[in-house]
């Protein structure tokens, strides 16, 4: 209906689009020209449209006053309902609140039609004056002519409209009706929602000692509350009659014992048969061990399907919620099995679900009192005990199968414990309807971490069967999206979805989603919500993603272009990403939260001069770790400081790290490598220059041993092609005659370099018989002769 209706005032809305304005002409003459075409194709317009509005209006009539008979009826069921029936008290008013809502969305192109029409009115009004009050004197025959017919036109056009606007009258009667009359009940609805959030969660009823006191008087109450509200209506035919309700669940049985036999049939005979076939030989003890369970989420799944089937056929208003709350609760189900059989071996899966039986009886339980809409006099004497049965049968399987079920669900099964013994408590001190909301919603809040953690153990089956390394890169980014983003922000909302349709039990579902967006920290300078808390977790999700996808693509692009540099090159340019990026989420963090940027200004400013003086030297070596990392030193380079001499291991933004010969890691400040002469041995082409000295005997023919030790070295291979081993002599000395050897040797290897090249030179000096001088002393002894 509303969709039909908001369509016909899309082509009223049409039918009053304004004619064409006239601009700025080079004379009065033009202007008058203009004016004159426009209104005769204006007026022609408008003379096709009348008869068209008239149509369209009276359609928009009979639209409207469908509404009003809407209203009319969500009213009677408003006012009727008494306190005591709750849930038919809540689900009223929700009724109500939806249909003011959907008037309001439906409706709004409404009055900007009676609004338009108006200005249109005004309009030709004010160009009729303007005509007809136009000087004649000094106008040629044509202008006069081009004025004479304006007029007429504007006149007409003016009456046209008018008749229109008069023909919508009927229709802004009604369209005021429906509006004070939902108004009205919006306002009744909203001020019984609040009593009733009022007597949940701040006005409690009698404890349940006193109930029980008075049970004689209760019991008399509830008998007469039952034969009032369940006796069947045969005089009258209700959706809402207590037939449907016997319908409905002789339906639920029947089609649930249909659902249970098919499956059982087909999977215990059917499907065995097959896996006991050879191809199927290995999977068949899995299978077994896990039949029950797969016959059970089969049967969920099938029931599921036949809830959907009834309720998309159903004309019944009462079946249709009634299918809705079954479907919530049949997927609580449906993950529960899914995810035992997913992630828990065979052997267990058959106690891991026996686990769950005491959530999923109360689940039904507290589904049922909402689908038969009982009296809250009835829910609070059976709910206590109930509880309280179902809390001791929580304790008895967690005490029975704790050694033989897998943690994960275990803690979940203390936690279910902790919610029954936390209801158990409200429903005692008077908080029934307390009691229900934590039970539903941990009901909701565990279908919600299930289904996430479906999905999350088959990515990680996923991933140990197609290993990150045999996967494109597109893939790669993909299932890290689904794992740190996607996963994550579920598991966020969830908790605030489990929360809405715990309250949706209530039909207080509208109310709870307005206070999430609610400010519970409301002030000039800051504000927030739970619904924006959410919203920035959320971000730092997609944030966290953007740094490590973008990190990786920065080190592929490198590695691909030139993969010597790459690593030291990624480096400053993923320090900068990172700022960049957590920067950005900062800032939108701050708006999402409207700090105030004066206060924000305010409070940095404090806080500027402290921190400046206490983080001055962190200061000094950011800087000069922005510019090592712009070129001056890279990772993997060597370099000596200090006379420590080693590999860059990484640079940051205030110390460079240094792999020593020794082995050990030292950590210079940034500062320190400016401040102090320090090499890098690999800048240039990644060779150094070492002096070696030896001596050999005076005698010896110097030319032909720096031909000898020239020609050696050079033979090892272990010295720098570009620059030739070069022998000079350096000195005479007492006994021998020293020479220097200038050798190019590669940084990296120049420990053992060094140790050959000396290796080489003793040998080639022995093997050519010249001496190599060494101290010698003689000792002479005097022997004194005795006086």
């Amino acid at each position: 209906m509303h969709k039909k209706l908001f369509f016909i005032t899309i082509l009223l809305f049409f039918l009053t689009l304004p004619a064409a304005a006239v601009l700025q002409e080079d004379s009065l003459k033009n202007s008058l020209s203009v004016l004159r075409h426009e209104l005769i194709a204006q007026h022609l317009e408008q003379t096709k449209q009348l008869n068209k509005s008239r149509f369209i209006t009276e359609q928009v009539t009979n639209q409207l006053k469908e509404i009003g008979d809407k209203s009319a009826q969500v009213s009677l069921m408003l006012y009727s309902q008494k306190t005591d029936n709750i849930f038919d008290l809540t689900y009223a008013c929700q009724q109500a609140t939806e249909l003011w809502k959907d008037f309001q969305t439906k409706t709004r192109p409404f009055h900007d039609l009676i609004t338009e029409s108006n200005e249109e009115i005004a309009r030709y009004d004010s160009l009729v004056n303007v005509l007809s009050t136009m000087y004649t004197f000094g106008l040629t025959p044509k202008m006069k002519t081009d004025r004479n017919v304006c007029l007429t036109l504007a006149v007409s056009i003016r009456r046209m409209l008018k008749e229109r606007n008069d023909s919508y009258q009927e229709y802004i009667q009604y369209y005021e009706y429906s509006q004070h009359q939902l108004q009205a009940l919006d306002a009744y609805a909203q001020k019984r929602y609040e009593e009733i959030q009022s007597s949940i969660f701040a006005n409690g009823g009698d404890n349940y000692i006193k109930i029980l006191k008075a049970a004689p008087y209760r019991i008399t109450h509830i008998s007469n509350t039952l034969a009032e509200k369940y006796t069947p209506q045969n005089v009258v035919m209700s959706q809402w009659d207590v037939k449907w309700i016997i319908t409905l669940f002789s339906m639920i049985l029947i089609y649930g014992l249909i659902a249970i036999l098919i499956n059982y049939l087909s999977i215990r005979f059917l499907v065995t048969k097959v896996m006991k076939a050879n191809r199927f030989e290995q999977k068949n003890h899995a299978f077994l061990a896990k039949r029950t369970c797969i016959i059970m989420l089969a049967s969920v799944v099938t029931f599921s399907i036949v809830l959907i089937i009834i309720r998309l056929f159903s004309p019944s208003n009462f079946i249709h919620m009634a299918c809705s709350l079954l479907l919530e609760y049949t997927w609580m189900l449906a993950v529960i099995f899914a995810s035992l059989l997913l992630r828990v071996e065979g052997s267990q899966t058959h106690n891991a679900y026996r686990i769950y039986y005491p959530l999923i009886a109360v689940g039904f339980i507290v589904i049922t009192f909402r689908i038969v809409m009982l009296p809250s006099s009835i829910v609070t004497l059976l709910f206590p005990p109930l509880l309280l049965l179902n809390a001791l049968w929580q304790a008895r399987m967690i005490y029975k199968y704790h050694k033989l079920v897998p943690r994960y669900d275990l803690n979940f099964a203390y936690f279910s414990l902790l919610v029954f013994i936390f209801s158990l408590a409200c429903s005692s001190i008077g908080y029934t309807m307390l009691a229900v909301q934590a039970i539903i919603w941990w009901s909701m809040q565990l279908a919600c971490i299930l289904t996430i953690a479906f999905f999350h153990d088959y990515l990680n089956q996923y991933r140990e069967k197609h290993p990150a390394k045999n996967l494109s890169v597109n893939k790669t980014w993909l299932i890290r999206f689904i794992d740190i983003v996607l996963i994550p922000t579920a598991l966020v909302i969830s908790f605030i979805l489990a929360i809405y349709w715990a309250t949706d039990v209530f039909n207080l579902s509208d109310l709870t989603w307005k206070l999430f967006r609610t400010d519970f920290i409301n002030s000039d300078k800051f504000k927030m919500s739970v619904y924006s808390i959410a919203i920035v977790i959320t971000l730092w999700f997609v944030f966290n993603y953007l740094n490590l996808t973008i990190r990786e693509a920065i080190k592929l692009y490198l590695k691909r272009n030139d993969p010597s540099t790459a690593d030291a090159r990624a480096t400053m340019y993923i320090n900068v990403l990172q700022v960049v990026v957590w920067g950005s989420w900062l800032l939108t963090t701050l708006n999402i939260f409207q700090i105030s940027s004066t206060w924000l200004v305010v409070v940095t400013g404090g806080l500027s001069t402290g921190i400046g003086f206490a983080m001055k030297d962190i200061l000094e070596n950011i800087y000069y770790g922005i510019s090592l990392m712009a070129g001056r030193i890279k990772i993997g380079d060597y370099i000596i400081c200090d006379g420590v001499r080693g590999k860059v291991s990484s640079i940051n933004y205030t110390s460079t790290m240094l792999e020593a010969l020794d082995g050990s890691v030292i950590a210079f400040q940034n500062s320190q490598l400016f401040t102090k002469n320090y090499k890098n041995m690999t800048k240039n082409h990644g060779y150094e220059l070492d002096v070696l000295e030896v001596g050999v005997a005076y005698g010896s023919n110097i030319k032909e041993v720096k031909e000898l030790l020239v020609n050696a070295i050079t033979e090892l291979g272990v010295t720098f092609s570009k620059q030739p081993v070069t022998v000079r002599l350096k000195s005479f000395d007492d006994s021998c005659i020293t020479l220097k050897i200038l050798v190019w040797v590669n940084v990296f290897t120049q420990g053992s370099d060094i140790g050959v090249i000396m290796e080489c030179i003793y040998e080639t000096l022995n093997k050519n018989g010249i001496e190599i001088p060494f101290p010698q002393r003689e000792i002479t002894i005097k022997h004194q002769q005795e006086s």
